[in-house]
């Protein structure tokens, strides 16, 4: 594993692309300390993976929750989704 500094890291982006394609780290550093690091898309399992399986479980999962609300408090009314989001977002940045 190789440490550079950002500048470094700029000027030879591709350079550090290609070592992580071919399973190398790269940490990049900002003044000295660790900021970064450029890895291969499936080093230890770690990156992101597109998992069909799991995805199309959470989609039934999700249809699933939303069939029983609409059968416990009927239809919900339009641009309530929205509203709640706003409303949770909002009370988040007052935390």
């Amino acid at each position: 594993m190789e440490a550079v500094g950002l500048f470094e890291a700029k000027t030879h982006l591709s350079e550090y692309v290609a070592r992580a394609e071919a399973g190398e780290e790269v940490i990049i550093m900002r003044h000295n300390k660790p900021v970064a690091k450029i890895v291969p898309i499936d080093a230890g399992g770690n990156g992101p993976r597109f998992d069909a399986a799991r995805r199309r479980a959470a989609l039934q999962a999700c249809i699933k929750a939303k069939e029983q609300w609409r059968r416990a408090h009927g239809p919900q009314a339009p641009g309530l989704s929205a509203e709640l989001v706003r409303d949770m977002r909002d009370r988040g940045a007052q935390d």
